[in-house]
C-alpha cells in the first residue's frame, strides 16, 4: 500500500479536514478549536454528517501559505490519531481533491462523484 502523500507548502490557500466519528468527536473539536484560537484561523461546522466529498464527519479549517509552517507541525503533532486531509485550494476542486491532496495520518477514501462534470 502506498503511503499518503504528506503536505507541502507550494499553494497559495489551503483547507484542512479533520475527520472523526462519535468516539472523537470531542478530541476534533478541541483541536479544531485550539487551531483557530492558537493562529487564528477560520474554522468551520464541526458537521456530524456527512458533506461533500467527505466520507467521515469533518471540520474544515482554512488558512494560506504563511500559516502553514506553523500549523502542519502543529496539527500532525495534537491530532492524536485523527487522520487530516490537507488540500490546496485552486479552483479546481477535483484537482483539489486529488492531485493537490495531503495527509496526516492514514489517508480516507473521498466521494469524488460530487465533482463530476468539472
Amino acid at each position: 500500500m502506498n503511503e499518503p502523500k504528506r503536505p507541502v507548502n507550494i499553494h497559495r490557500d489551503y483547507h484542512a479536514h479533520v475527520y472523526f466519528d462519535k468516539d472523537t468527536l470531542a478530541i476534533a473539536t478541541r483541536l479544531c478549536e485550539q487551531a483557530g484560537e492558537r493562529f487564528g484561523l477560520k474554522i468551520g461546522r464541526v458537521h456530524q454528517k456527512l458533506v461533500g466529498p467527505h466520507s467521515k464527519w469533518s471540520c474544515q479549517i482554512s488558512f494560506s501559505n504563511h500559516d502553514f509552517d506553523k500549523l502542519i507541525p502543529w496539527l500532525d503533532e495534537n491530532r492524536q490519531d485523527l487522520s487530516v486531509l490537507v488540500h490546496a485550494l485552486t479552483g479546481h476542486d477535483l484537482r483539489d481533491h486529488t492531485e493537490y491532496a495531503y495527509w496526516l495520518g492514514d489517508s480516507i477514501v473521498l466521494d469524488l462523484s460530487c465533482f463530476e462534470g468539472e
